[in-house]
This record gives C-alpha cells, structure tokens and sequence, in this order.
C-alpha cells in the first residue's frame, strides 16, 4: 500500500530535519497505527540511522543500536559499549566529525527502558549537552502509552519539557480511504466498519481487493487468519503485558456497557476494576461516554464501549466463537458475520456521523453562522434516547439529530417520514433555554434530487462525512 495521508505529520519531521539546531521529536500513539512506517521513510529520506529496539539484554541492544551506526559511521560497531553513556557519548562525537546531524530513530524505546531502567537519565543528558552541541535531531517513539507517558508526557517525567516536536500519531482520518480508490459510500462505511484507520489493517484489505465481508472472513474469522489473534497480541505486546484487561473487553463485546455489568458478568466487584478501565481508557482501546450536558467527569451514567472499530467486530464476532469458528466451516463464518454485520455498521455510521457535525462546511445550510461543538449522545431514564446532540458555539443553539443505517439510498417518501417523526420526538431535557433547535437525520446516501431539508430537518449524508463536495 502507498503511503496514506499523514501530509501534515511528514510536514513536521522534514521541518525538524531542516532545523540547523536539531532537536528532539517524540513519536507516540497505539500499536499497528505506523510510527514505524512514517520514521523510517524520514530516516530514509534524509539519509539517517533508525533502530528498533526488542525484548533483548541491555548489552545485545547496544550491540544492535552500534551495528545500525555501522553504515554511517565505519568501524562504530567494532567496539564494544559497556553502558549506555558510553554508547550516546560516541554517537555524538562521531556525528560532529562527521558533519552529521540525523535524523537518529531510535523507535519501540519502552523496550529498551524495560531492561535498562537508568537509560531515561542517560538520554536526557544526552539531549541537553553531547546531542545539542552536535546539533542532532533525535527522534524516539513508542507504542506504550504508559511508558511513554512515564518518559515524556508526564511533567516529572525525566525528558519533559525536551521536546521539539511532540506527535501523537492517531488513527487515519476516515476521509483518507478515498486514497484507496473507494469512493462509493456504503463500500467505505463497511471498511471503516472493519479495520477503522489502522495502516496496518487497511494494507491487509486492500491486498486481498475491495469486498470488506469476504476479507473478514479470511483475515480475521479464519482460525489460519492473520488477524485472527490480533487482540491479544496487542495486549501481550504492551508495555507491561494487559493480558490481564481482556476479560473486560470481552464483556462489552458481549453487550455490557455499563460498569455492573461488567463486574457482574466477570465475577468481580465493580470496584475493583476502576484502575483497569483507566488504562483501558489510556491504551486507547475503551472510551468513557457520558449523556451530552453530564459532566465528564463526575456522571453516574457512564458507558464503557471498545473505541476501536476493528477490535469492536473481532470482540462481537470471535472472542465468543472461537471454538465454533475453530471447528468450523467458511459458511460457518458467514452465518456469524451475517448475525452481527448490519448492528456493527449501524453503530459505526452513527459514530461517524457524530464525529461530523462539527466539521461541517459551511456552505451546509446547518453550519450557519457559528459552528458546532462535540456531539454526544444523549439519554435518561425511559425518555426517547438521541443519537447526536451538541451546542453551538453561542450556547444558544441546540442541533438534535438521529442516525439511520442502510445500504440503499433513502428516499424522499422514506426520509420525510422520517423528518416528521424527528418533530414530534420529545427533546432532551438538558440545558438551555435554547433560543433555537435544529434537527438532523444522518442517512448515508438518498435518492437523487432529495433536497438538504425536508419538513424542517436537516440532511447529514455521506458526503459530509467522507469531504465530497
């Protein structure tokens, strides 16, 4: 797969390679998402050394880290390195001889401070004086947020405060599968549904063509599948292992959202699990969702549900079906996928259209004036529950809208229907008062000639969604 996207990321490592001081770049974000990828085209490109740490002994790591110097610096890798100043104090003397001033990667650094606690201390000298003088740019990366967070991010952390640039690398925007040739609606939705913007599955699909189900099926609920291990993998692979936090992302594969029922079904008491959802929540893999006017913070209504689409279908489809897809057939595993597709791409649709509103264009009539906040869901007792709400950003304008999901176009006779049943729905009871209520139904593709606003209500489309004009 050609590189996607990541124009701005590139943008700023080529502009730190062009700072005549050098610096120091820090590259974080969750596994499989392509730090490696992007920093070691850079390295590439500008004809620097990038090395990527393992599980290895403090002294076959400093051997390898030599041995990527070799091509650079002849003879670097003939020497041995007792401790880890001894190696970066060499680097940077070679490196002022040399005229040389990097990129240096040095990427998976949680692996290296796993076996050589001391080396955080050591890279900070390193960066303050011998990398400075010799005006390097260093960059390191890590899949760890724990640990890099502990590195960095933390204002104790012994590098804080040291970086040049500072990149969390997040998942591809979902606009970016345009890149890929899919441009059809339905067929990006149910891609996004499937490997939501992780590089790495996107590659894995893409290799094998276009129909997203038909992918699933071999990479993922084959048992001989590439993906078919994949969370526990990525579980094992942290920094330290969280094997231990997938009972609980099994649990909300299975439909439990809420805390008790999460406690309940695991056996456990509900507080005794509140440091495992905090590092869920931080490895990126559950997000804490709060009714929209319920403060984040202090809400008694929280939900838990798996942020990932990918991970969210290999949690619904295989956790709970592995021996079944193990002795089974392919039909077997259509039957499966068939059982839970159609709820899978409905909730994504819905979270895309979500995450929509407030980078509407403005020349989409609900845009208006002033644009719109973060929406969120909205729901309370038994009063009907709303897909998106939010505010403007007067704090006098409340948009209200519903996500629909199918894979055929939604027609004018459909849609005002629709529209009509959006009018007499009850709104949310949460602040105000509003001087004005919008409301939108999010359809992913509708018949042609269908207008923006039928009966009042607004029209999110696809098209909003993936950037067509």
């Amino acid at each position: 797969m050609d590189f996607v996207d990541r124009v701005e990321e590139r943008a700023r490592l080529s502009a730190m390679h062009a700072r005549a001081r050098g610096g120091l770049v820090v590259v974080h974000g969750r596994r499989r998402v392509g730090k490696t990828r992007l920093l070691l085209q850079w390295a590439q490109k500008h004809g620097g050394v990038y090395s990527v740490a393992d599980q290895s002994s403090p002294a076959l790591q400093r051997a390898i880290l030599a041995e990527a110097f070799e091509a650079r610096f002849p003879g670097f890798a003939g020497v041995t390195y007792p401790t880890w100043a001894s190696l970066f104090s060499r680097i940077a003397e070679a490196a002022a001889n040399a005229k040389f001033r990097g990129p240096i990667v040095l990427d998976e650094l949680p692996y290296l401070v796993a076996q050589s606690p001391e080396l955080p201390s050591v890279l900070q000298r390193f960066v303050d004086h011998d990398a400075k003088n010799a005006r390097l740019t260093v960059a390191i990366a890590g899949s760890s947020q724990r640990m890099m967070q502990g590195l960095v991010l933390s204002a104790n952390a012994p590098l804080y405060g040291r970086a040049t640039e500072n990149i969390h690398l997040g998942p591809l925007p979902t606009a970016a599968v345009g890149e890929l040739g899919i441009s059809e609606p339905v067929a990006a939705v149910e891609f996004i549904t499937a490997w939501g913007g992780i590089p790495r599955y996107w590659e894995l699909a893409e290799n094998l063509g276009r129909n997203t189900r038909e992918n699933i099926l071999d990479l993922v609920l084959d048992p001989q599948g590439p993906l078919h291990l994949e969370p526990t993998r990525l579980l094992l692979e942290e920094q330290p292992p969280a094997v231990e936090l997938k009972p609980i992302l099994d649990a909300i594969g299975m439909g439990a959202h809420r805390v008790s029922e999460i406690a309940g079904r695991m056996g456990r008491p509900a507080t005794s699990l509140g440091r495992a959802f905090e590092r869920l929540v931080e490895l990126g893999l559950v997000r804490r969702e709060t009714p929209f006017g319920d403060s984040e913070l202090s809400s008694k209504r929280s939900l838990y549900h798996i942020d990932d689409p990918f991970l969210r279908l290999w949690f619904r489809t295989v956790s709970a079906n592995r021996a079944a897809l193990t002795g089974g057939t392919r039909k077997t595993r259509q039957t499966l996928l068939a059982r839970h597709w159609t709820n899978l791409v409905a909730q994504c649709w819905e979270e895309l259209g979500r995450a929509t509103i407030p980078r509407l264009p403005s020349k989409h009539g609900l845009a208006g004036v002033a644009t719109w906040g973060p929406a969120r869901r909205w729901w309370q007792g038994s009063a009907p529950e709303w897909d998106a709400v939010c505010a403007d950003e007067t704090g006098s304008r409340m948009l209200v809208a519903e996500s629909k999901w199918s894979d055929r176009p939604y027609s004018l006779a459909q849609l005002t229907g629709l529209a009509r049943g959006l009018q007499v729905r009850p709104l949310p009871v949460v602040g105000g008062p509003w001087r004005q209520v919008e409301r939108a139904l999010i359809v992913p593709t509708t018949e042609s000639r269908v207008p923006r606003r039928i009966e009042g209500v607004w029209l999110i489309t696809a098209r909003d969604v993936f950037g067509e004009a």
